[in-house]
């Protein structure tokens, strides 16, 4: 018996997801009656795709030139003409968020990381942060030839997340800084609704039951120069990648607000000032950063305290996992000092959409309970903890009302 529309569907999609290997027994677990899976023209080519990456057959299809019709050929590994048919085939038919995750599962299972040195290999592949963190660690060994194509897609990359983030991060600084003082500037969105009521309370109408004002309160929306300090200090360890690339973005809007003066800093066991980068451009920061390496968290702290001149105006914000090989009991002290001077402090154990990260639970213990909290956190919530430093609010409070879990 020929199965129906959607029992053809349905034994076509397990078939596609368990591979060639499971066939058989999907057809045994079906009605005796109902003849074989039939996989259309297309679902064919995404066999083939997924087989490349999936299969015990190593994707020979896709790695050594066959045809799609099965054929066998010779090879011992993927050529740029047969790779960049393969990633046209993953693209073409697969929604956006999975192609990335095949084509990242291509590199890691496969080995074809090395692929990415060929220019028009590069071309074809879906720009993502986790493909941008495998060309950072690959710096070093992409040839000259590939190198623009690498910084197109970094750019394209940085670009994106910029949009997803600029403008709550630009409201949450500018909502912080300018309701500091008031101007007489008659403006109807500008006013200070709290300030007024307060300051016009005796002019209350009793007949009317209302406050007429006699004098209005506004918001100063002057652009103050380098009203706050704002230091970022980044663990370039392999395992926070994403972190890092979220921190660069992070710190080249910081950069581009005059109202705040902006150090990067980036450390293993030796420290990067990476200032001057920001500054000109996000993706030039990315190449300054060597993933990798061991980590003296203490040694970069040290180095940061140089730039503190007014602590109660300074954000300090550390992003790593906290795995020290440096002092430990001294990066402790370090650290509560700074808190102790007035330094608004708060130590991100990731910076990214990821889960939570793997790191030194005891030191961010420590770390909380000196007053710094420590914790993972999502690209959408900085904007909330860094309008709330700016304001003064008490951050382990302010952490907890939105919900994040603090070690």
């Amino acid at each position: 018996m020929t199965p129906t529309h959607d029992e053809q569907k349905r034994l076509s999609r397990w078939r596609l997801i368990l591979g060639a290997e499971a066939e058989q027994q999907l057809e045994r677990q079906t009605s005796s009656e109902i003849e074989g899976i039939t996989l259309t023209e297309e679902e064919q080519i995404m066999d083939q795709a997924l087989a490349a990456i999936y299969d015990d057959t190593s994707g020979q299809e896709a790695q050594s030139g066959n045809n799609r019709n099965g054929g066998k050929g010779a090879g011992k590994g993927p050529s740029s003409p047969t790779l960049t048919r393969w990633l046209g085939d993953v693209r073409t038919f697969f929604p956006e968020d999975v192609v990335s995750i095949i084509q990242n599962d291509a590199m890691e299972r496969k080995g074809w990381k090395q692929l990415l040195f060929e220019p028009e290999v590069l071309a074809q592949v879906k720009p993502d942060i986790t493909l941008v963190g495998t060309l950072m660690a690959l710096k070093g060994k992409i040839p000259e030839k590939t190198k623009e194509t690498a910084r197109l897609l970094i750019q394209s990359v940085v670009d994106d997340l910029v949009k997803r983030l600029e403008q709550d991060m630009r409201r949450a600084v500018t909502g912080a800084l300018n309701r500091r003082q008031h101007s007489p500037l008659p403006s109807l969105s500008g006013i200070d609704w709290k300030r007024t009521i307060q300051r016009n309370l005796k002019h209350y109408n009793q007949e009317r039951r209302q406050i007429i004002p006699e004098k209005f309160y506004y918001f100063d929306r002057a652009r103050r120069s380098h009203e706050w300090k704002v230091i970022i200090d980044i663990d370039q360890s392999g395992s926070m990648a994403d972190s890092i690339i979220w921190a660069s973005v992070t710190a080249s809007i910081f950069a581009s607000m005059p109202a705040l003066d902006t150090r990067v800093v980036a450390f293993d066991t030796s420290v990067v000032d990476l200032t001057e980068q920001c500054n000109n451009d996000p993706v030039d920061m990315l190449f300054g950063i060597q993933l990798g390496g061991g980590t003296n968290i203490d040694k970069s702290v040290a180095y940061c305290e140089q730039f503190i001149e007014e602590p109660k105006k300074t954000l300090f914000i550390l992003i790593s996992d906290l795995y020290e090989g440096g002092s430990q009991a001294r990066l402790i002290r370090r650290m509560r000092e700074l808190k102790e001077a007035g330094v608004k402090t708060l130590c991100l154990l990731a910076l990214s959409d990821e889960g939570k990260p793997f790191y030194d639970k005891q030191l961010a213990q420590k770390f909380t309970r000196d007053g710094t909290p420590s914790f993972a956190c999502t690209p959408a919530l900085l904007p909330a903890l860094v309008e709330g430093a700016l304001k003064g609010q008490d951050l382990s409070d302010l952490v907890k009302r939105l919900g994040i879990a603090i070690d």
